[in-house]
């Protein structure tokens, strides 16, 4: 479940949402991304992620090295006590960098944007066989729901699209007590549908630096991890499966709910901040 530019099926979707004070950022929120891919489009495609974040550069975007079954270590912690969940209750430093940063993250040829009308003319940036089209309309869609937001396209071509590690990054949040994670879904290049529900098949995992001990499940990072990357993740987290059909949103938990034992629930896109 995700918003893609072409044709494609994603499953086994993986989100993780955290909040940690960051010796060197302060206080930040963690995004994981993680699915099973496969590309239906004749040529290149991409995902959107749209981030609820106050400006977004490449060094946003962690390296996972050799430590890329981050994720599936959460989803292993938390899997003996989760509960599959056929629906939940429909709920909500300097200026954003300006212009469009285009780089290579893994797989992915990524377009890191704070606003997403500016997309559409950086493509021609982007190598030729990963290069997909992208709807001015889509984009507007974007700019008017989430204002404010940074946009990540990530472009792949469909030899690739099997082959992704877990996307991780880190961002100073627009609020910095809500926790969101981005799992609109649409796969035709246009603008998502809010109406209605769509099938859903995610681990949403949450943790937190504030989190008291004996509050989730002790992950087991792997000795391997990179400093740097172990700097933004918990020791402890909680998470959900959830199936069947929702609503059209994304995934959102207020600190205070969290603490407090908490589940996410799911929120339609702003239209106004």
């Amino acid at each position: 479940m995700c918003v893609s530019l072409g044709p494609a099926e994603f499953s086994g979707t993986t989100l993780y949402m955290g909040r940690v004070h960051h010796p060197e950022h302060g206080l930040v929120h963690v995004l994981g991304y993680q699915n099973t891919a496969v590309n239906r489009a004749d040529g290149p495609n991409a995902m959107l992620l749209h981030l609820p974040a106050r400006g977004m550069t490449q060094d946003n975007f962690l390296e996972v090295g050799r430590s890329s079954d981050v994720l599936e270590r959460m989803v292993e912690a938390v899997r003996p006590r989760s509960v599959a969940a056929g629906g939940m209750a429909w709920m909500g430093w300097e200026q954003p960098t300006r212009g469009v940063q285009v780089f290579e993250h893994d797989i992915y040829t990524v377009l890191l944007a704070s606003d997403p009308t500016e997309l559409p003319a950086a493509l021609d940036r982007v190598p030729a066989h990963k290069r997909p089209a992208l709807a001015p309309e889509l984009m507007r869609f974007y700019a008017e729901r989430y204002p404010g937001y940074a946009m990540a396209v990530c472009c792949f071509d469909n030899t690739e699209a099997a082959q992704a590690k877990p996307l991780l990054m880190w961002y100073p949040p627009l609020d910095p007590e809500v926790l969101t994670a981005p799992a609109l879904d649409a796969h035709t290049g246009r603008p998502p549908g809010m109406a209605g529900r769509v099938p859903v098949d995610h681990w949403v995992l949450y943790g937190s630096d504030e989190a008291p001990a004996g509050w989730g499940e002790p992950v087991g990072h792997s000795p391997a991890m990179r400093h740097r990357l172990r700097g933004f993740l918990p020791d402890q987290v909680r998470g959900e499966q959830f199936s069947g059909l929702l609503p059209n949103g994304d995934f959102a938990l207020t600190h205070a709910e969290l603490l407090a034992g908490g589940r996410p629930g799911r929120v339609g896109a702003p239209v106004e901040r």
